[in-house]
């Protein structure tokens, strides 16, 4: 099965017409899905997060999936939209049925945290964005209230999440609640833009809803410290059955999770290897670790502050653009655009954000720097430009939004999995080393070190989750374990390595499918350059493979390999 785009616009199909509805749907039943795409919508709601609202988001799938199994496709785009979407929605219904929303706490990606996360994304130019910010504050108290409720429920159900998640979130959700804490400095800080005052109707109801939210959450946090930890689970492993529904969640893709563990170990051993070779070429005979603190000690490859790091991010992303468009990337004039933010939390993290459907909204890379952080080393972030912007997430989804002609909403800004997006990101990351950008040796272990610890989360995370042998033969993988194993491997402050751990064992699936990811990418064009030979074209397999826009990676392999997944 192909999906190469023809030269003319695509005529809309019965199986587009069901993607759109389901968009529709589900940006009525979640908003933030509005919030998150740039579509018009209720976007001062929230979803319902209690069981009631579980249940018909549930209801809702099951009906597109009856008229999916219905339909038959017309072209190779509708067969790849029928196809992953029905892979999705199926995995959804699993993920109901084993109850994953009654024990939905990590210190990550949970409601915990996503309620407040969408004022990131959410306009401030105008008045009007200003009201529609208050309105959702207005509503967050409710939406708090629901997840509540159905955590309750998994407590009645027997189903709870990893003590540890409960309290490290507890600790998080705590920060949102102080009078100091995010809410009352967003709304302190509202104005138009050119910072024109507002009315001060609006500005007492924005406070108002500042308050009611953070009351809200101080409610979370006592119930998460009170009532959820001391019935909370001293287990931090899911087990098997439960981490391969999450992993196949995360890549849109079955793996062979011992194989996948032993290729783990034999990559991070890769790596290492790697990065002992670089590290005599920055210093003669030195160690890793010493080569490291080489580089640290170079005043040259240091940002101070954050105002110069986000100009340094975005001279290196906006060079990367113009490079390489025409030359190895065919890169349409809407998406030369990305926009280095730095972002309004202190949590830590980088990432990035799509484009919305008519590009008012550029797609933007976030960083996310803790208080105190205040310098930053150039070596080691060369390939997260590269990473978030192009050719890794910037260039994948801007693509996706961009071919309006031949996909849907859905294919265009929903669809696709971690595995995919992060999996290509670690792709761009080689990419660009074999392009020649990483030329500079300091470069090219920074990019060795990210790619080490994605190495070594494969492991981690597999093992601890699975129950294998740890790495010393002393017993099975426990945090502890998992925590020297980062130390190790990971050239960060131990704050940073902490939090890491913490959210690989209550994200289940989700750090390994970057590397698992790459790696499948890697081979679908490998194995695509021996089946073309002479005629393969680097160029037209990117494009082709990136015209598909968000897939699961069985899609991906189905679409350009053909045959069965």
């Amino acid at each position: 099965m192909t999906d190469a785009p023809p030269v003319a616009p695509r005529l809309s199909t019965p199986i587009d017409a069901i993607a759109e509805k389901w968009v529709t749907t589900y940006a009525d039943l979640d908003p933030d899905v509005a919030n998150w795409v740039g579509l018009p919508g209720r976007l001062g709601e929230y979803a319902d997060f209690s069981p009631a609202g579980h249940d018909a988001m549930l209801a809702a799938e099951s009906a597109v999936i009856v008229e999916l199994e219905a339909a038959t496709p017309r072209d190779a785009v509708d067969q790849v939209t029928k196809t992953d979407l029905l892979a999705e929605l199926r995995l959804s219904a699993e993920a109901h049925a084993a109850k994953l929303h009654e024990r939905d706490v990590n210190v990550i990606a949970s409601p915990a945290q996503g309620i407040r996360e969408v004022f990131d994304l959410m306009p401030t130019s105008t008045e009007s964005d200003w009201a529609t910010i208050s309105e959702k504050l207005g509503n967050l108290p409710a939406a708090v209230d629901g997840y509540i409720e159905t955590l309750r429920r998994g407590i009645a159900d027997g189903v709870v999440p990893a003590r540890r998640q409960v309290l490290e979130t507890a600790a998080g959700v705590r920060r949102h609640a102080d009078p100091g804490g995010f809410f009352f400095e967003f709304t302190g800080n509202a104005a138009a833009d050119g910072g024109g005052a507002l009315p001060p109707s609006l500005r007492a109801d924005l406070a108002t809803g500042a308050a009611a939210s953070a009351g809200a959450y101080a409610r979370l946090a006592d119930f998460f410290e009170s009532e959820l930890a001391p019935v909370a689970s001293e287990r931090d492993g899911v087990g098997r059955e439960l981490y391969a529904l999450q992993s196949r969640q995360f890549l849109g893709a079955t793996i062979d999770l011992d194989e996948t563990y032993e290729w783990g170990i034999e990559e991070l051993a890769r790596m290492v290897e790697e990065q002992t070779t670089i590290a005599g070429e920055i210093t003669p005979g030195a160690s890793v670790a010493e080569a490291i603190a080489f580089l640290e000690a170079d005043e040259s490859l240091k940002l101070h502050g954050t105002a110069e790091l986000q100009r340094w991010m975005q001279e290196l992303a906006d060079t990367a653009v113009a490079e390489l468009s025409g030359t190895h990337f065919d890169i349409p004039d809407e998406i030369k655009t990305i926009e280095c933010m730095i972002a309004p939390t202190q949590e830590g993290g980088i990432y990035y954000t799509s484009p919305n459907d008519d590009f008012s909204r550029p797609g933007r890379m976030w960083w996310s720097v803790p208080e105190g952080v205040t310098e930053f080393d150039t070596w080691r972030e060369t390939t997260t430009v590269y990473h978030e912007g192009v050719p890794g997430h910037h260039l994948q989804l801007g693509q996706a939004v961009y071919n309006r002609a031949t996909l849907n909403t859905w294919r265009r800004s929903l669809a696709g999995t971690s595995g995919h997006a992060e999996g290509w990101a670690l792709y761009a990351e080689r990419l660009m080393e074999e392009l020649g950008y990483l030329e500079n040796p300091a470069d090219r272990l920074g990019m060795l070190d990210a790619q080490r610890m994605r190495a070594a989360r494969v492991v981690l995370d597999i093992g601890v989750h699975l129950g294998k042998p740890n790495m010393t033969g002393t017993g099975a993988w426990t945090a502890d374990d998992a925590l020297e194993f980062m130390r190790a491997n990971v050239n960060m402050n131990d704050g940073f390595i902490r939090f890491e751990v913490n959210r690989y064992l209550g994200w289940p699936g989700q750090a390994p499918s970057y590397k698992v990811g790459q790696r499948i990418w890697e081979q679908l064009r490998d194995e695509v350059r021996r089946r073309e030979g002479s005629s393969f074209d680097i160029k037209a397999f990117h494009k082709r493979a990136l015209d598909l826009g968000g897939v699961g990676l069985d899609t991906l392999k189905l679409s350009l390999l053909g045959g069965s997944a």
